[in-house]
Order: structure tokens, then sequence, then C-alpha cells
């Protein structure tokens, strides 16, 4: 089962694994594991480092163990080594924190060509664009915040592939649960100086997903020192966060301070019209004639986050390369049919009301008086907003189910809290907290 076409066991654990592990996790710790042999019952598999080795040892061998006796093909064990064809790496683990490099990690698809940009992304796009051609003189560090599958992995990936095709440069792309796990190891390795060598002679780092460091305190040391031995050497610095710093639980002040030293910039959920444009690229990457109505069905039906968006996109041009029928608006309702009604379900003008009063401390039926109470409006608001998001309500019944409002009031309301939302970054955090309640 080695042949070039042909899978390798290694292949079909790693395409279960795909779907069982969140997409982070996937990407950092099995995206660069590699089929080595399989003797004497035993699959080895090849990974870059020893951080690697001890992570899917303690994490992930229960799991990959049982994947591989599952295929049924005689193996009973899974071995981790570090890969001995790299340079400066050897299978006994003498360079155990070898680079982690971009040329390895960074996403090819994830290019400023490739990112739609709308109103919801337009500053965080420039501000990506003005790093990538001249960093570490503009907006050091750069901070991108959004909710969940909103576009910040893709602007930090389409800045490390644009820095890396202008000439030698050292690009490090990782996460902060990626950066914790090696901590973790360098201190149970006893490699900690290799690890800090590694880092701090960076020319650009990316670090996505950095609210994981809230709490850990050993790491928040490491990563403030990193911090700034490479903003006083006037290295770029990138990090994206799903929300502001001051909103990061148990972040200490200190880097709190460094992380808005230089440009903020957040992105939000995409309206109608920049989800139209994010189908329509994605389609004409893949090659598909995708219909306006389609478009337009996939658009309203998907709103909460890009991800989700692809996500149906990619289900539908599966589905029509296996049938090899055209993609359709009737194969759409069909191919999407559950997806969509389980949405619906789901999401009601009483789940959101019940959502936001959560948020705001007070009772749902409250949201539903004819009082215009400054404690309810704001809320009621919001609430509107939402529901005119995420449900398929006209804006006459949402002014029924918010006390008998005209729906010229629903207007107003979506009309400001729109407008706040690119203000407010409180407002804003709020919604996607609401929003992302209901994946």
């Amino acid at each position: 089962m080695t042949g070039n076409d042909q899978q390798t066991p290694w292949d079909l654990i790693k395409e279960q694994l795909s779907r069982k592990l969140s997409t982070e996790s996937y990407q950092n710790w099995i995206l660069r594991a590699r089929f080595a042999r399989i003797e004497h019952k035993t699959l080895t598999v090849t990974v870059p480092d020893e951080g690697t080795v001890v992570f899917l040892q303690d994490e992930y061998q229960t799991l990959i163990g049982a994947l591989a006796r599952s295929l049924g093909v005689g193996i009973d064990k899974v071995e981790f080594v570090v890969d001995g064809s790299r340079p400066g790496v050897s299978a006994d683990s003498s360079a155990a924190l070898h680079d982690l490099e971009s040329p390895i990690t960074l996403n090819p698809r994830f290019t400023f060509d490739s990112f739609v940009v709308g109103a919801c992304n337009q500053f965080a796009h420039a501000a990506a664009q003005a790093v990538a051609v001249d960093p570490s003189k503009r907006y050091n560090p750069l901070y991108l915040y959004g909710g969940v599958g909103m576009g910040k992995t893709h602007l930090m990936h389409a800045i490390g592939r644009t820095l890396l095709a202008r000439g030698k440069m050292r690009i490090i792309y990782t996460t902060s649960e990626r950066f914790t796990n090696e901590v973790v190891s360098g201190i149970k390795l006893g490699r900690m100086p290799q690890l800090r060598e590694r880092y701090r002679t960076a020319d650009v780092l990316l670090i996505d997903d950095i609210q994981s460091l809230g709490s850990r305190d050993r790491t928040q040391e490491e990563f403030f020192h990193t911090f700034n031995e490479l903003h006083d050497a006037q290295k770029q610095i990138v990090i994206s966060s799903d929300c502001p710093p001051k909103d990061i639980t148990g972040l200490v002040d200190r880097l709190r301070s460094r992380f808005e030293w230089g440009l903020m910039a957040d992105i939000q959920a995409p309206d109608l019209e920049t989800r139209m444009a994010i189908l329509q690229k994605k389609a004409e990457i893949e090659g598909i004639s995708l219909p306006p109505d389609v478009c337009t069905f996939i658009a309203e039906k998907t709103k909460s986050n890009v991800r989700e968006l692809e996500g149906a996109l990619t289900k539908l041009i599966a589905y029509s390369s296996l049938t090899h029928t055209p993609v359709s608006s009737l194969m759409a309702r069909q191919v999407l049919k559950h997806l969509l009604e389980k949405q619906e379900r789901r999401i009601t003008i009483d789940s959101i009301v019940k959502a936001v009063a959560e948020k705001y401390g007070i009772k749902p039926a409250q949201l539903r008086e004819k009082s215009n109470r400054k404690e309810i409006v704001v809320p009621r608001q919001i609430a509107m907003y939402i529901t005119k998001e995420l449900t398929p309500a006209s804006l006459p019944e949402i002014g029924r189910a918010f006390g008998g409002k005209h729906h010229t009031t629903v207007i107003h309301s979506i009309e400001k809290i729109t407008k706040e939302r690119l203000h407010n970054p409180d407002m804003n955090k709020l919604i996607h907290s609401v929003i992302d309640s209901f994946q």
C-alpha cells in the first residue's frame, strides 16, 4: 500500500483524524506527519520534531492506535519518530525543536488574492497588506480579532506568504496552543534554550488564537520575553484573537498593554453581498459554475461565518462531482436540506431572545415588552438585529415579536446596531458570542 497511486494506512488514519479533530489541532499536530514503514505489526510515522512526538504520545496515542487497528490490516501499534531525512534533524532527536517555518505551515490557498474584501473586513485587510508591504515599520504588533471563521487566519497566512515570496526571511507561524505545548515539551525535555533561540531569531512571528494564552502563567512569561526581544529588534509580530486584549481572561497586564501598542483591527460577520462574493470566488477557484439563484440561496441560509459558508459550498461541489450532475437550485435544496432544516429549527426568535437576555442579565419577557426603558432598548435592538441575521422572519414578524413594534422601528434598530458594531468592540463581541452559541 505504499505505491504512489495508493493510499497508505497512515493516509486513511489522517482522513479520519481530520474529521474527529478541530482544524487547528489537525494542522498543528497531524498534517505534517508522514508514513514511514510497517514492520512487525508496527506502523512508524515521522514528525518534524521531538516536541510533536511527545505531544502525540501524550494526547492522541490511544485514539490513533484504535484507528490503526480498525483498518484490519494487522497493525497493533503506532510509533512516532523524528524525521531523520530533514536537514539538521536526526531520529535520535538530537535537534529536537527544529524550525516550524512557513514553507511547511502556511496554507497556499490563503492569499490576498483569494481573500474577499467587504465592509466587514476592509480595515483589517488594508492593515494586513500594509504589514506585508512594509513589515515592522508601521503597525507592530498588528492585532486582528473577530469571531470564529471570519478570516483572521487567512489574513495571517497571506501576510506570511507575501513576505516569504519577497526573499529570505525567517517567518514562523504558530498558534498559542502549539506554543504552549512546545513550552511544556521544552521544559520536559530540557530544551528551552533551543525553543527560545528559534522564536527570538525570527524576522516575522505570526501567532494565532492568542486568547488561549490566558491563565497559562509560564507560557505567558515565555511569550512576554519573546515579544520584547522581537519588538526591540524591530521584527514584525502579527497576532489574532477572538476578542480584543482587554477581554482575554487571565491575560497579564504587561502582555495586554503590549498587544495594544500597535494597531488593533476587528473583523465582523460578512453581510449578504460579501457572503455572495465569497461563494463566487470559491466557485471560481474550484472551477465550477455557480448559478446566481444557488449563490443567493446559500448566502441567505448560511449567515454565521465564512467557514460554514464555504463548507456548504464544498458539500455541494462534492455531490455534483460524485453524481456527475451540474449544480442547480433543486440540488442545493436537496443536498443542504438537513443542514438548513436543523439550523432553522434550532434558531428561533425565542432562542435568540433567551440568549440576548442572558448576556444582559435580564428576563426574556422584558425584551418583548413595549417599554422603552434605557436598559431594555439596546438589548432589544440587538435581539432584533440577530433575528434578522439568523432567521427568515420578516420585518413585521420581528416587530410583532418584540412588543408590537412597527416594521420601520425594526429597520431603525437594525441600521443602528449595524453602525454601532463598527465602533463598539464590546457590542461586536457580544453579538459574535450570541451568534457563535448557535453553531
